[in-house]
């Protein structure tokens, strides 16, 4: 991975005591780190320099983690990830379907915290020159380098650093039985557990941008007890 600074984090967190922890570990590990309590804050931290990845905590006051997550979503790519309570499930799930790339749930473990935001940081490393530029599928066209896609109508659409990964992922093995745990491995590196409803949001967002009918896939199609299986031929570019 290679950046022309150090990376910067965004904390947002009202929280004094939990902001204090998320940004001396980050620091500790060598990133920059910029603090806000609010999402006010945070816009107007944003306005002053741009972040790596954005650590977002979703139960904030005024607008609420979910809703920033929305409102950044629009407006850019930047890697966010949710801080959650253990009992937000359905706020987590919520916030990875409108543009979350990964979460942390409190109380939340170092080591944990910074394969995420690693995680998200090797995302965004730029594609190597000695590697394909792109795949094509089904008519549409997908840039490795920039993470865009092209449809077979020629309108332009955006990933995510997490839909990226995963539709990668999706195009490097086509038609073969891909299941939830490598594709989990493939976007976050987190630890399978069965509960664990990340890839299938994921690829609930996926099969939104490339399906012709999402509720009917056809290119992403799921194998039933086992995971998913990209089933178009996939060349080149």
């Amino acid at each position: 991975m290679t950046f022309d600074r150090e990376p910067r984090v965004l904390v947002v967190e009202d929280d004094q005591t939990t902001r204090a922890k998320l940004a001396g570990y980050l620091e500790t590990a060598g990133y920059r780190v910029t603090e806000a309590r609010d999402g006010q804050e945070m816009w107007d931290s944003l306005s002053r320099d741009s972040a790596d990845v954005i650590l977002l905590d979703i139960n904030l006051p005024g607008e609420d983690g979910l809703e920033l997550t929305r409102q950044l979503r629009r407006k850019s790519d930047t890697g966010i990830i949710l801080v959650t309570g253990r009992t937000d499930d359905i706020d987590r799930i919520v916030g990875l379907e409108i543009g979350a790339d990964d979460y942390v749930t409190k109380p939340f473990n170092p080591r944990e915290l910074l394969a995420r935001v690693k995680g998200l940081l090797r995302r965004a490393a730029p594609t190597p020159a000695t590697e394909s530029a792109g795949k094509s599928f089904a008519g549409w066209k997908f840039d490795l380098s920039t993470r865009k896609l092209r449809s077979p109508t020629g309108e332009e659409s955006s990933l995510t650093r997490a839909e990226y990964e995963l539709l990668r992922a999706f195009v490097e093995n086509p038609r073969a039985v891909m299941h939830r745990d490598r594709l989990l491995d493939s976007v976050t590196h987190r630890k399978w557990d069965p509960s664990d409803r990340t890839v299938d949001v994921l690829v609930r967002r996926l099969r939104q941008k490339i399906e012709a009918d999402p509720k009917n896939p056809e290119i992403i199609v799921t194998a039933h007890g086992e995971g998913y299986i990209f089933t178009s031929v996939v060349e080149e570019l």
